[in-house]
């Protein structure tokens, strides 16, 4: 995927090539959105201004936490079955999301006046990065990719999402069980909410925990359905969109050492409080539709880990062996072994995220 710059010459996409395209992309989205609501761009109640100040906030304290996690042996242990290529990232430090998240929340909780909405969404995404903080770290421990337990880490999602779902139907008005569509159209679900604001904060969890699996992929495509998300958060959730900003920009920040070649990995840690947050915003400010569509590339990774398995169990033969729909899944590895380089994953991923959630603003 390199693009023409001159005749005879060639502009090789490099990671930080796709970085600095990123940062301007969010950073004229933001003000953009800003000047069109009537908000200064440098006031309290913007989203450029969180976007930014996180930004520069985790790509700083990055310079400080990596040599650290570092230092303290924190190396990722690369899965012998993947991409062959990925073989040479091992020993890279990760659990990353431990110097990232947690900053960035403590400034989105006390900007936005200790919203309630904010510290419940804040309070889900912590919990589902201290799930993944314990992989991360049963993972380190037995130098192997075994973590906790599948069925232990999902009990401990599932158990997280009821309690948020609990706090919601205690805080929140009843007209919360009609889902809001694109075009202004309404669906009352009534009973049958519950269930789905259940399930929502579990599957998008290992969604984004699957899509993390390329440099700078998971951070970069987050980052820009969080903005997303808080664009469409006000003016009703003015404090969600101060909150999905700073968590925007916080993972802007990371990508200073995570994009391509990485310096660092988020770890679980990191993914799976990338979930909750996207799933609590969307929650809380009843874009449940805009969380599928501009997260479409959240949706199609785990989609394909899906067909994998079914498909492989559906012709499975006598010897116990079945076929592949994919070379691997998660899809990026799909392409990666179909001769895609990271950086062309990650380019087109970003490219096709950025596409989405322009439609949901434009549609909302």
């Amino acid at each position: 995927m390199d693009a023409k710059f001159y005749p005879g010459k060639t502009l090789k996409l490099t990671g930080t090539i796709l970085f600095l395209l990123l940062c301007l992309g969010l950073g004229s989205t933001a003000l953009m959105s800003d000047w069109f609501t009537g908000r200064h761009a440098g006031q309290f109640a913007s989203l450029t201004l969180p976007l930014v100040v996180c930004a520069l906030m985790t790509g700083c304290i990055g310079y400080w936490a990596v040599p650290i996690l570092r230092a303290l042996k924190a190396g990722q242990v690369i899965r012998e079955d993947g991409p062959q290529a990925h073989l040479k990232k091992a020993g890279t430090p990760t659990m990353g999301g431990i110097f990232f998240i947690p900053p960035a929340i403590a400034v989105a909780v006390s900007w936005s006046g200790f919203s309630p909405e904010v510290m419940a969404v804040s309070a889900m995404t912590l919990a589902y990065a201290a799930i993944g903080w314990l992989d991360d770290s049963k993972i380190l421990w037995r130098k192997s990719n075994q973590g906790i337990s599948p069925r232990t880490k999902l009990l401990l999602q599932w158990s997280v999402a009821a309690l948020f779902c609990i706090w919601l139907a205690s805080s929140q008005p009843a007209g919360m069980t009609t889902v809001s569509l694109p075009f202004g159209f309404l669906l009352p679900l009534g009973f049958l909410f519950w269930p789905l604001a259940w399930f929502v904060p579990v599957a998008e969890s290992n969604a984004t925990n699957l899509t993390d699996g390329v440099d700078g992929l998971a951070a970069g495509v987050g980052a820009i359905v969080l903005l997303g998300l808080g664009v469409l958060a006000y003016p009703a959730a003015p404090g969600l969109m101060v909150f999905a900003a700073c968590l925007s920009g916080a993972f802007l920040g990371f990508l200073v050492h995570n994009r391509n070649p990485a310096q660092v990995f988020m770890g679980n840690t990191g993914s799976l409080a990338l979930g909750g947050a996207l799933a609590g915003v969307a929650l809380l400010s009843n874009t449940l539709w805009a969380l599928l569509i501009a997260g479409g590339i959240f949706f199609v990774e785990t989609l394909s880990v899906i067909a994998q398995v079914g498909y492989y169990k559906a012709t499975k033969g006598p010897d116990g062996k079945g076929k592949r729909l994919f070379k691997m899944a998660p899809f990026h590895h799909h392409l990666e072994l179909s001769g895609w380089s990271e950086t062309q994953v990650v380019g087109v991923f970003y490219t096709v995220t950025g596409i989405l959630t322009l439609l949901c603003v434009a549609i909302h």
